[in-house]
């Protein structure tokens, strides 16, 4: 049983949570997340199941969108409304009125400083469990990219948004920079990811109505191998082709079947027309390896 199911993540589990449970159900032991949600958040969670967990790495690289509600004038030492107040401000006259011209300072590609509560390791020991012995380290900015952060709804001392970002994005951390920004200072109440990558939340199953009759392709919500890659260009190659593929020998471009359109650093599924065989990046200028026009990233050879 192999491909990526799609789990509307309930309120109150971790995803490790999810996982566990999915193990169960399926009754399989090859499963595995593709991306981390707080246990406060909901929402797009892709469950990769069986051979499908090699497919992780492609499937949790594209960009995410999230609703978001912060509370301003009270800050958490999580970031979120699971944590303990450690400050509260006053929050002063029309100052969600300069939220249009603070957001934009948070758009583009800006950095962040992971929050101590998160599964970030410092010498293979996750920041969350210092935070919890009341240790505070330094943590170097990471770069991410905020693509749109909209205004939803302002209720008195709540903002909604929505936030379309790259993946690594701490939202909390973002709501809480935000709130600085402002000056009463906020923290994230309620968050959902609405989408990753192509996957919605519409297309989402939940946790209680997975059962082991649950099959690949038979429903929406259990994507096989090659529909999971869809946010990859599709690229048939020629039999003799696949055939060489399990050698290590990547395709080269007059083997490729029809006319795809991609560009020099474009990752690809290739397929036989069925079944996705590899990962690989369109690349027929490398030094490295002289054969084909393709550096294989990962072979597939027995999805279907």
């Amino acid at each position: 049983m192999d491909g990526i199911l799609l789990i509307d993540k309930p309120q109150g589990l971790t995803s490790h949570d999810v996982v566990a449970r999915v193990r169960r159900l399926l009754r399989t032991r090859r499963v595995g997340h593709t991306g981390t949600l707080d246990p406060m958040a909901t929402g797009v969670l892709p469950v990769a199941v069986g051979q499908a967990t090699r497919l992780v790495e492609f499937i949790m690289a594209g960009e995410k969108t999230y609703r978001a509600t912060m509370k301003l004038g009270c800050i958490t030492d999580t970031q979120d409304a699971e944590g303990q107040v450690v400050e509260r401000r006053t929050i002063e006259p029309h100052c969600l009125e300069r939220l249009p011209e603070v957001l934009p300072r948070f758009t583009g590609d800006i950095e962040q400083i992971p929050p101590m509560y998160s599964a970030i390791k410092r010498n293979g020991v996750a920041l969350h469990r210092l935070a919890r012995q009341g240790v505070d380290v330094e943590r170097p900015p990471r770069p991410v990219h905020i693509a749109r952060i909209e205004i939803l709804r302002t209720v008195e001392d709540e903002v909604e948004l929505e936030v379309n970002c790259s993946k690594g994005t701490y939202i909390r951390t973002l709501v809480h920079d935000i709130g600085e920004a402002l000056g009463p200072g906020a923290h994230l109440t309620r968050l959902c990811r609405t989408r990753s990558g192509s996957f919605g939340l519409a297309e989402c199953i939940a946790l209680d109505d997975v059962g082991e009759n649950i099959r690949p392709g038979e429903s929406p919500a259990f994507l096989t191998p090659i529909e999971a890659m869809r946010d990859y260009t599709r690229i048939e190659i020629t039999s003799e082709a696949a055939g060489r593929l399990a050698d290590g020998i990547p395709p080269a471009l007059e083997q490729v079947v029809g006319n795809e359109v991609f560009a020099q650093g474009d990752v690809v599924a290739l397929t036989d027309g069925k079944r996705l065989l590899a990962a690989a990046r369109f690349d027929p200028t490398r030094q490295k390896e002289k054969r084909g026009d393709f550096e294989l990233l990962k072979v597939f050879n027995v999805f279907s």
